[in-house]
């Protein structure tokens, strides 16, 4: 199993994490037991965290729109594709309390997070004009490693490793982690999330996200299953 697997741990940060982060997950560290086990087994031959890393102007910032429309959380704007022949491609994108501000406090992992078994940080989203949930490509599916999107190519790095079966947990499970476990399923991994080893923004999302994970061809498992109790153990 180990020179085919591999873990990625999303978006572990202190503004998700901890009551006083300025985007807080209700529950989030609830999660860390189970990915510090994770993270510990030698099951995976590779494992990576994430990271929101934004800058201060990000166009997901509410604070960076004119009032009317910019209530974190209930306002939305229209986002362009940054790619030179699609522009006419448009999205709506939620606004957010700013959050994961590269160099800040709140933008750094949990710090009980075992890191010392970390292969790989990703860190994603710091193009500021164009929302990045996922660890693999910007929310219209582009690639930017290098032009300030993200720091890596996530999936050539994990075909380059050998890597087949992907194991995600993380947060939140509505939003980066399910966007992540979605595209690395269709970048042609074998893709599972371990329901325990997330948590939401709306808890009330979930059976909209296990709906997408079926079509996306993502195996929803659980902590208790056989199969990840073989990972614990190894």
């Amino acid at each position: 199993m180990a020179s085919k697997t591999a873990l990625i741990v999303v978006d572990m940060q202190n503004d998700f994490c901890l009551p006083e982060g300025t985007l807080y997950v209700k529950d989030a560290l609830d999660t860390l037991p189970l990915v510090n086990q994770l993270l510990n087994s030698n099951a995976f031959a590779y494992k990576v965290a994430t990271k929101d890393w934004h800058p201060q102007d990000h166009v997901s910032f509410a604070s960076n729109h004119p009032e009317p429309n910019n209530k974190p959380f209930e306002s939305f704007i229209e986002m362009s594709n940054l790619v030179a022949d699609k522009p006419h491609e448009k999205m709506q994108q939620r606004l957010w309390p700013n959050h994961c501000i590269q160099g800040t406090k709140g933008a750094e992992l949990v710090s009980d997070l075992d890191v010392s078994k970390v292969d790989l940080i990703v860190e994603k989203g710091s193009d500021a004009r164009v929302e990045m949930y996922s660890a693999f490509s910007d929310s219209f599916g582009n690639l930017t490693a290098g032009k300030g999107g993200v720091n890596h190519d996530l999936a050539q790095v994990l075909k380059e490793k050998g890597i087949v079966d992907v194991y995600c947990v993380g947060i939140a499970g509505d939003y980066c982690l399910s966007a992540s476990a979605l595209d690395a399923a269709k970048a042609g991994f074998t893709t599972y999330v371990i329901e325990e080893g997330q948590r939401c923004v709306d808890p009330g999302a979930w059976p909209d996200v296990k709906n997408k994970f079926l079509a996306g061809k993502v195996e929803l498992i659980s902590e208790r299953s056989e199969q990840v109790q073989r990972l614990l153990a190894s």
